[in-house]
């Protein structure tokens, strides 16, 4: 791979190259994609999403929004690291091609805004409600009518690639989707694979899959313009990662590190001075003991070390990149940045602390059972509704479920993957709130 074709300001439909010299540097590209992303109405739902405690009435525990945020920084700071490096080796970019430091953090900044944008709501227990209702529940009936890739598309739903839906789906007058750069597609496709063969390998790009069998096209276009190399045996659609997307996968894995573990101390899951102790494990070279015993307060000592902390993985973030970088673009790097971590074990420890205490805690545990009942409800009612239209039977109750969605679920699809899919699609696109109130609509517990 190479990084004049990996910094492809190629938007869909364009039919002429666009060219890094000639970009309006008050309006650059690779910015605007961040700005479409931010006003889209599927980024503004994540508001009201989980991060870590499903329908949190905490004010300072994070959303799916203010966690995307923050890894946008980290994930600017670490595009922008890395791009000074990389114009420092490959001169030529700069000179002939016109690329600056600010496009590779803009890129990585854009990419990791919209990495959670295709969450359905109460976190990733809602992706496996979703998967569940497909695997064990009333979905199993469609098997027999699907492709084997189609099914386990919708038994292993991915965040991921309803993300890359969301983001490149057309629609009437919005071909195109977001229309991003195909830059920031790539970097934004950190497994960029069909959902068959599951977990091929230990390679990092296998743990998951990227796009389904909708958008299977939409992808192979924009691997081919990136030059992204082709894994397997040419039967299954996999490639290796776009180099950038190791930067957003490590701005993700430094923020939930540290801040879903700062969020655990502040809601009293985890006590602080034990907490306070594997933080200050991890930038014990870095601080400065004095400032630190002057904070008097749990809050300001544990801002302070988590910008200590936050630095230091962004600092070794870009020294493992740059130290592989030979490899990445070969396609053979298969772990991610942060596994290389000489901080392995100080992470590893603030993760397991973070597993017992917060994620398996008795309020997530509690309102995870409550979200996988609100989805497989959800699923049920619109499923049957839908498919009754399909097969043109429907009830007068079906036709009263039929348009409260007729804006978001076509009953008229062309497949029935197709219209399980946009059913899938409509209510991953729900707010916890949102899907909690239609829930209670359908039940008849709420007008």
């Amino acid at each position: 791979m190479n990084w004049e074709q990996l910094l492809s300001l190629k938007r869909y439909g364009d039919k002429n190259k666009r060219l890094r010299k000639e970009q309006d540097e008050t309006r650059l590209g690779f910015e605007v994609d961040y700005d479409r992303i931010i006003f889209s109405s599927e980024f503004r739902s994540l508001q009201d999403k989980t991060q870590v405690i499903p329908l949190s009435k905490t004010d300072f525990v994070h959303t799916r929004l203010t966690h995307s945020l923050e890894v946008s920084v980290v994930g600017r700071s670490l595009g922008r690291k890395v791009g000074q490096r990389v114009l420092e080796k490959h001169p030529q970019l700069r000179d002939v091609h016109g690329y600056q430091i600010n496009d590779f953090g803009a890129i990585v900044a854009a990419a990791a805004l919209a990495h959670d944008i295709g969450n359905p709501p109460f976190g990733h227990s809602g992706e496996k409600a979703i998967g569940q209702f497909f695997k064990t529940g009333e979905g199993r009936y469609f098997e027999d009518q699907l492709t084997k890739k189609e099914y386990q598309d919708l038994c292993d739903f991915e965040g991921n690639a309803n993300g890359f839906k969301i983001l490149t789906e057309s629609r009437r007058g919005r071909n195109g989707g977001l229309r991003l750069s195909y830059a920031t597609l790539g970097a934004f496709t950190k497994y960029p694979k069909e959902s068959l063969p599951k977990k091929p390998s230990s390679h990092i790009a296998d743990k998951k899959y990227g796009f389904f069998q909708s958008e299977k096209d939409q992808f192979e276009d924009v691997a081919n313009e990136l030059g992204l190399i082709k894994r397997g045996d040419g039967e299954h659609s996999s490639y290796c990662r776009h180099p950038l997307a190791y930067l957003v996968e490590a701005a993700d894995d430094i923020c939930y590190t540290i801040i879903d573990f700062e969020d655990g101390i502040n809601l009293g899951l985890i006590q602080e001075e034990f907490a306070l102790e594997y933080l200050i494990n991890l930038v014990r070279s870095s601080i400065q003991t004095k400032t630190y015993n002057e904070l008097q307060n749990t809050q300001d000592r544990l801002s302070y070390l988590r910008a200590l902390a936050i630095n230091t993985l962004i600092n070794e973030a870009v020294e493992t990149f740059m130290a592989n970088e030979d490899a990445i673009l070969a396609g053979e790097f298969s772990k991610a940045l942060m596994d290389c971590s000489q901080y392995e074990a100080q992470i590893k420890d603030i993760i397991s602390l973070s597993v017992s205490n917060i994620y398996q805690s008795d309020e997530v545990v509690r309102k995870e059972i409550v979200g996988y009942k609100i989805i497989e409800e959800l699923l049920n009612n619109f499923i049957k509704s839908s498919f009754n239209k399909f097969n043109g039977e429907t009830s007068s109750y079906d036709n009263l479920i039929l348009k409260l969605v007729e804006n978001h679920i076509d009953a008229k699809q062309k497949s029935v993957y197709d219209l399980l899919l946009s059913i899938c699609l409509y209510v991953s696109k729900m707010s916890d709130s949102n899907a909690m109130l239609t829930y209670k609509q359908l039940n008849g517990s709420q007008f």
